[in-house]
């Protein structure tokens, strides 16, 4: 039997779906699946302790100190998982980013049922799992605290609905579509993407005879309902999260983040030696009448992204569902050849998904605190290096405020250039008594500044000419430097810290040009 006979099978059918759902065994079939997403979260949680807080994590976290139904980079629900966690676990890294690590334990059970939902056996589940949870995006959305890890969990969660949505004929699925699209849309704007590929894959395919049915439309408007305070929040805000978003996406093309589109789908969204199993998935859908519609919803995203220039990385939650279906034609054309054949292959790809795995994870993983390992991983991953000297700048800021005199040190204002500095003092400033810093980068230009004239200002995150520009009697007063040498944003870009004078213009004035975009 050629490969591309499989494709045009269903993978199971209704009645194969209730035998196996009648008898005990069918519930020990998640065990191998739930083991590997546990084990890949504990892996993590022992990890995640190193170095500090990365600059983006600064900044949900000093948003969750001022909880609202949005922000200017984003929607609310990351900084309210952020506040639970202040509250749960204090400035804990472990602690704040348990979060991260439970959705992408979601993640890799999520991918393996999808695989048993299509009909795939022990092992097309187990693959399943195993290429996911050793891809490079899923293993760094579980190494830190962000927005993505929390979309990339909603864009699986949505596949595995839809898959049991057209196995079972079940509309009611569309209810939980909806719930799931609505805290989607509290979370990252660019699911927008991959509900047209939902939305298209109704219209496009046998699907369409939902539009008819008031699940259909159950689940659109509970999704609605669930965005509507951050919809208000925008209109009364200027819809000012789509102009950062236009400013961001202008600034990633300016400086060619966006290149290479089409090749993090392969190296990145992907484990790379999977990449014939999720593409055989793709050929898979297309060919199966009864799973077109997911094939649709792979395809319009990765087009619309394409087209609009987004970085590479805002597809990875489409992959799941292409290596579920990948891993079950290809678990059937397996068994269509000789033994050793067939376990002389199986051995190819596992072994081959966990070298690349292993050298993911020694590039992207905060393995070890010290050492060449330690070294390798900040050699290669820009993101770990943006963890390193955040407590070192609070403490230095706070020995030149001491270094003033009485005098400055009474009405004293602590301006900063950048969200992960904002950040950083906002929390770490409090245990050496700084007052709260501003800014009028994202969601701290929302916070506005103090009313009092400062008479001096620590002013960080600015060029000597921008200092200049802004205050009086600019002086260098420190840098931004970190005990293990790192070169990062704080210590190469903008190092130098400076106390400086009064304002040239009112701060209103500043105020009135807000916010900028970081």
């Amino acid at each position: 039997m050629a490969i591309t006979d499989l494709f045009k099978e269903t993978p199971m059918n209704n009645s194969d779906v209730t035998a196996q759902r009648a008898t005990p065994a069918y519930l020990g079939d998640i065990t191998p699946v739930l083991a590997i997403a546990v084990l890949s979260g504990i892996a993590h949680m022992l990890t995640n302790g190193q170095y500090g807080f990365h600059r983006d994590e600064w900044q949900f976290l000093s948003d969750a100190q001022h909880l609202d139904w949005g922000f200017v980079p984003y929607p609310p629900l990351t900084a309210a998982l952020e506040y639970l966690g202040l509250k749960l676990f204090g400035l804990s890294l472990m602690g704040l980013r348990l979060f991260s690590v439970l959705a992408q334990v979601l993640v890799v059970l999520a991918s393996g049922l999808m695989a048993r939902d299509l009909g795939g056996g022990r092992q097309a589940q187990i693959f399943t799992a195993v290429a996911v949870a050793l891809s490079p995006l899923p293993i760094f959305e579980a190494t830190e605290f962000q927005y993505s890890s929390f979309d990339l969990l909603w864009w699986v969660l949505i596949a595995w609905c839809v898959i049991r949505l057209l196995r079972d004929d079940e509309p009611r699925w569309w209810v939980a579509i909806g719930v799931i699209a609505g805290l989607g849309l509290q979370t990252k704007y660019s699911i927008a993407f991959e509900l047209a590929g939902v939305l298209a894959g109704v219209l496009l395919t046998d699907a369409r005879r939902y539009l008819a049915n008031g699940w259909f439309w159950a689940g659109g408007v509970i999704a609605l309902l669930l965005f509507v305070p951050n919809l208000v929040w925008l209109i009364r805000h200027d819809f000012v999260s789509y102009h950062f978003l236009q400013a961001i996406h202008a600034r990633d093309v300016r400086i060619r983040r966006t290149d290479g589109f089409l090749r993090d789908q392969f190296v990145l969204n992907a484990n790379l030696f999977a990449a014939p199993v999720w593409v055989a998935g793709l050929f898979a859908y297309f060919n199966n009448r009864r799973y077109r519609m997911l094939a649709w919803m792979y395809a319009v995203p990765l087009l619309l992204f394409l087209f609009a220039q987004g970085r590479g990385y805002y597809t990875c939650g489409a992959y799941p569902m292409l290596l579920a279906m990948g891993s079950v034609v290809g678990e059937q054309w397996l068994r269509t050849l000789r033994p050793t054949w067939r376990a002389g292959i199986a051995a190819l790809l596992f072994m081959g998904v966990f070298a690349i795995g292993f050298y993911a994870v020694l590039r992207i993983v905060p393995i070890a605190a010290s050492g060449p390992l330690r070294d390798y991983a900040l050699k290669n991953n820009g993101d770990l290096r943006e963890e390193i000297g955040w407590n070192e700048l609070v403490a230095r800021v706070a020995a030149i405020r001491d270094s003033l005199p009485a005098e400055q040190q009474a009405n004293l204002l602590i301006g900063v250039g950048n969200y992960g500095e904002y950040g950083a003092i906002a929390l770490l400033g409090p245990r050496y008594h700084l007052p709260m810093p501003i800014t009028t980068i994202n969601s701290g230009w929302l916070r506005g500044y103090p009313q009092t004239p400062a008479s001096a200002v620590i002013l960080l995150g600015n060029s000597k000419e921008s200092a200049d520009r802004l205050f009086f009697d600019c002086r260098l007063a420190g840098h931004n430097t970190n005990t293990w040498g790192v070169a990062n944003e704080e210590s190469q870009d903008h190092p130098d810290i400076f106390v400086c004078g009064p304002a040239r213009r009112p701060l209103r004035e500043l105020w009135k040009h807000g916010p900028e975009f970081g």
